[in-house]
């Protein structure tokens, strides 16, 4: 190995834990907001140390000559392993993914039927729920949809993208994942508008104005508990417009 090359190795080296240091708070800051919307007795040491993994990852091959970001670059692949790590836990229990396996068919069956968003009511009549019940029900499958957000398509080069991709970031890693991306997104833009007026203002103020829910039920006079409901339901309206796209 000559000297030139150990330097330009050395020099890269230096880049990487460059990056990976000044981005530790970015890691942590994803880390709270999908802790902020998770049962509290998971494990929040194992998620930060599943996101760091992925921000070394990032780090590792991140290429400045794409054009791409690092923070949005290394976004993506820091909730990827996040989410791996939620999914490899298998926390959630068999009948609550059924229950929410059923209640996207609900949300599916209602909205052919009728042409437009079911309302909480119908949902809530088609499952047989009171609408005490219904509302109870969506509490437990929103941290399910915390999950399955990120759970749609890949790029080319196998990393998985999904609604969370399309609403947090705008750049991407080269022209056909730009295609692909971009079709994706505008399809999620309409949907999203098409959303019941309180749900639509909540996905707007957690996805694109990066508030908590606490923040945004503050500002929307409703309590927390509230609009993690009505964010679980705009979640699961908008899995059931977007598979009608794939």
């Amino acid at each position: 190995m000559n000297m030139e090359h150990s330097d330009n190795i050395a020099d890269s080296n230096v880049v990487r834990d460059e990056l990976i240091v000044s981005h530790l708070s970015h890691a942590k800051r994803i880390v709270r907001k999908i802790a902020s919307q998770l049962p509290p007795h998971l494990d929040r040491d194992d998620l930060m140390s599943a996101a760091v993994i992925g921000l070394i990852m990032a780090a590792n091959r991140f290429d400045p000559t794409r054009g791409v970001r690092f923070l949005t670059f290394a976004e993506q692949r820091i909730r990827g392993t996040i989410l791996d790590e939620l999914r490899a836990q298998d926390w959630l229990s068999r009948s609550l993914r059924e229950k929410f396996k059923l209640l996207e068919r609900k949300f599916s069956e209602l909205e052919q039927q009728l042409g437009r968003n079911p309302s909480s009511e119908e949902v809530a009549e088609a499952m047989d729920l009171n609408l005490e019940d219904y509302f109870s029900l969506l509490d437990d499958v929103h941290y399910l949809s915390v999950v399955r957000l990120d759970d749609s398509w890949e790029d080319n080069d196998g990393t998985s993208f999904g609604l969370l991709d399309l609403l947090e970031n705008e750049s991407v890693d080269c022209p056909h994942d730009q295609i692909v991306r971009q079709q994706t997104a505008d399809q999620l833009l309409g949907a999203i508008d098409e959303l019941p007026e309180k749900e639509r203002e909540i996905v707007s103020r957690y996805y694109y104005e990066d508030k908590s829910l606490k923040e945004i039920g503050k500002a929307m006079h409703l309590k927390e508990s509230r609009i993690c409901q009505l964010h679980g339901q705009a979640i699961l309206r908008l899995r059931v417009k977007m598979k009608l796209y794939r």
